[in-house]
């Protein structure tokens, strides 16, 4: 019969369930005991047990954000030039002012005009001397009368000398003779000087250049009439020029014969001059005092000139930044420092010239304060930075 059978099968079957539903649920029950179970204390000198790989990942809040690195720098003392700017003008080293030295006489001929390069001796102008030479003649004429008159004279007494000691004149009249020749002496003297004095005039009526020199000016005009005194024509002696410098009085003391100058020309080149002359006194309404610079004979400048220029008065110590480490904020310049808790401070600072890439410190630093030399658009005061050993490029030197 079949249902017997079928019966075994089924009873067999369900008894392997329940024995895999045992068996489960013995698994569940240890891991359960095991997860419950009190975790065993480390050893005390137990080291920790280490993963393969570490994390590198900083717990949150366990550290500090590492500091900025920065480079520094130092002011440095150095040698500049002690330049000097000053304003002036363009001058005649010696302007000559050439006059008519006879009166009533009519300018006849004019040969010089303005700008004129003439030499010494070179008529610049001629005088109408007619009126000249024959006072000239008149005067001759009468000097020769005079050279007759004391011939005579001399003539007479010598005869009387020779006859005075044999009595055949009288002292009295030996007297007489030596007072004629004396006067002849006199009156030829005269006629000399007289004629002298026209010849002198003679020479006067053409007008001559007294040196070598650019004519700068020129009043004479033919036909006009002169009188003594009345200026003809101007002269800037030998062509050369100045600049005349004023200084400040506290400056003026730098200055001295000798040094050299840098004149800038409105054409826009330099041309370079030296110190002749400084003023002995300073100007009680201005302050200011007078330097007194040749310049080469060959420059484009004219007297008159309105220019600029620097006096190069020696040399002077000055303590220097590089410009790149200098804020501009609205005028005022500051530089970045590191204080000696490595925190940065903000400094404002005074400067004076500037060479090349280097700035002039007036104040308040030395050559102990500790500059930023990077990074100073991205720091702020107040931040913590960590200085790298390797100074900052330092600039080039400045030329002289």
């Amino acid at each position: 019969m079949r249902l017997p059978e079928n019966s075994n099968l089924t009873s067999r079957f369900f008894q392997r369930v329940a024995l895999l539903i045992a068996l489960g649920s013995a698994l569940i029950g240890g891991v359960v005991a095991q997860t419950h179970a009190p975790a065993e204390p480390p050893a005390k000198n137990a080291a920790p047990e280490r993963s393969g790989k570490e994390s590198t990942t900083p717990a949150t809040g366990a550290a500090e954000p590492a500091s900025p690195q920065v480079p520094i720098t130092r002011p440095k003392q150095q040698s500049w030039p002690a330049a000097i700017e000053a304003q002036g003008s363009i001058q005649p080293w010696q302007e000559i002012h050439i006059s008519a030295e006879v009166d009533g006489l009519r300018v006849t001929s004019v040969l010089a005009s303005l700008g004129d390069i003439v030499k010494k001796g070179q008529v610049l102008a001629r005088l109408n001397s007619a009126s000249v030479e024959a006072e000239l003649d008149s005067a001759t004429a009468q000097l020769n009368e005079a050279k007759a008159a004391q011939a005579q004279a001399a003539s007479t007494l010598e005869r009387a000398t020779r006859l005075a000691p044999s009595g055949g004149i009288s002292k009295q009249e030996l007297t007489l003779y030596e007072t004629q020749k004396r006067t002849a002496d006199a009156r030829y003297s005269a006629a000399l000087a007289l004629v002298r004095k026209q010849q002198l005039r003679l020479e006067q009526a053409t007008i001559s250049a007294p040196d070598d020199g650019v004519i700068s000016s020129r009043s004479a005009v033919e036909g006009a009439i002169v009188q003594t005194g009345n200026e003809l024509f101007r002269m800037i002696r030998q062509g050369r020029l100045q600049w005349r410098a004023e200084v400040p009085g506290d400056l003026l003391l730098r200055v001295a014969p000798g040094q050299e100058a840098l004149i800038r020309s409105p054409l826009g080149e330099s041309i370079k001059g030296r110190v002749r002359q400084v003023s002995p006194t300073i100007d009680v309404s201005t302050q200011k005092g007078a330097v007194f610079v040749d310049l080469p004979t060959d420059s484009n400048l004219k007297a008159g000139l309105s220019v600029s220029g620097t006096l190069n008065a020696g040399k002077r110590q000055v303590l220097t930044l590089p410009a790149s480490v200098i804020r501009n904020r609205n005028g005022i310049e500051t530089v970045l420092t590191a204080n000696q808790d490595n925190r940065i401070e903000i400094v404002e600072i005074k400067t004076g010239e500037r060479r090349d890439k280097l700035v002039e410190i007036v104040s308040p630093l030395d050559e102990k304060a500790r500059v930023v030399a990077d990074r100073i658009d991205t720091l702020t005061p107040g931040d913590s930075v960590s200085i790298l050993n390797r100074a900052a490029p330092a600039a080039p030197a400045p030329a002289n």
